[in-house]
Formats: structure tokens, sequence, C-alpha cells
């Protein structure tokens, strides 16, 4: 048998436009619909598409197969994204979800106030040249783009992305270069020693997880990530 909470709205106070308070059941069927939404605005709009970029490149440039597993790629990847963004998700709490629960501030202002320090945070990180592409797709007028406003949110999503990954490919890039060099050096000294069978992979891959620990590269990758952001 389905129970079904009934749903009692006073029109005066829907005209009047204060916040309307939902029942405890449509309350926890709006949170469910939220969740199964979560990582749909965790990939888009946070560092964790980044994040997540840069630490998996990182495994295939030691080529350590499955070391991190992916688990643990995902988790510091998810930890990494709510530090970098706590700032942003403390602007919302403050100035959007604290003052609705308050009934000081309607649902629609509340929802602008939610989407302000997230496009804040996304124009920082976009490039100019892939706003423009995406604005010429949608028939916006590039001049426009001058003042953030003007920018619609289905604009600067997308936008943000590809600006993302551009920059995860360009450090990923920067990270290879080191475990290439040593994979060539491996390789050449094999060559001279005639030692042609021997993997030089197998040779190379101790060398290359004992360089990463005595430079400390979790430290300087992940400082290099924040900082990043930060700046």
């Amino acid at each position: 048998m389905l129970l079904v909470a009934p749903i009692s709205l006073d029109l005066n106070q829907v005209l009047s436009g204060n916040p309307i308070q939902f029942s405890n059941s449509i309350s926890l069927i709006l949170f469910l619909s939220l969740l199964s939404i979560a990582p749909f605005f965790l990939i888009s709009v946070t560092s964790f598409l980044r994040i997540t970029i840069v630490l998996g490149m990182l495994r295939t440039a030691m080529g350590t197969q499955q070391s991190p597993p992916n688990m643990v790629i995902i988790a510091l990847s998810l930890f990494l994204t709510i530090f970098i963004m706590s700032p942003v998700w403390k602007k919302i709490d403050n100035n959007a979800i604290q003052p609705y629960n308050k009934g000081q501030i309607t649902q629609d202002v509340a929802l602008k106030n939610a989407l302000d320090p997230l496009r804040d945070f996304m124009f920082k990180q976009v490039s100019d040249k892939d706003l423009s592409l995406f604005a010429q797709f949608a028939e916006i007028n590039i001049k426009s783009l001058k003042d953030k406003n003007n920018v619609p949110t289905y604009v600067l999503i997308p936008a943000f992305m590809i600006s993302e990954l551009k920059k995860a490919f360009m450090i990923s890039f920067v990270l290879f270069l080191p475990f290439i060099l040593i994979d060539l050096l491996v390789s050449n000294i094999l060559l001279s020693l005639g030692m042609m069978m021997l993997s030089p992979v197998m040779i190379s891959l101790p060398f290359k997880i004992l360089f990463f620990v005595l430079v400390d590269g979790f430290n300087i990758i992940i400082k290099g990530l924040v900082e990043s952001y930060t700046r």
C-alpha cells in the first residue's frame, strides 16, 4: 500500500514570494534527487576534473600499472576538491542556504546567490578562447562577454570543462618528461651492454619510483595543483 503525504500550500504565501517550507517527505525526495546529480556537478563545476586527470597521468608516466589503485586516486581527488572548493561552498552556505532557511530570501534569490560563487570560480579558470568558442555556438555577441553577468551558465560550464582538460594535459606533459628521460637512459645502457632481450621497463621502474620518492613528488604535484586554484 502506497502512502502519499498530502501537500498543503498557502496561495497567499506563494503570491507574496515568501519561501515555502516543504514537508519532511518532500524534502527527502528533493534531497535524494540532488544526490543523483551530485556526481555530474562534481565533475563539471569543480577542480575534480583536473586533479583526477593529472593523478591518472602520473600513474601512467611512472608505469606502475594499477598502483595507486583507482579508488585511491578518486578518494584523493575528492578530498583535494573539498579542500579547494571549501571557500566557495562557505559563500554558498552564508549567502544562499542559511538566509533561505531563515526565510530572509526567496527561492529564486537563493539559487542566484548559490550560483554566483561557482560562476566566479569558473571565470577565474576558464580560457577566453574557450569561452568565445561556446559563445559563438550559442550565437552570443562576443563583445558582451566582457561583462560576466551577460555570460549564461550553460555557456560557461562547457568552456570551463575544456579549459580544465587543456590545463590537465599540459601539466601531464611536464610530468612525463623526467620519466621518459629515465626510460631513454636505461634503454641506452642496456643496449650498450648488449642486453637487448631484457625489458627496459623492468629496470627503469625502480629508478623512477626512487626518483619520485627522493624529490618528494606527491608534495610537489599536490602543491602545484592547489596553488593553481588559490593564486
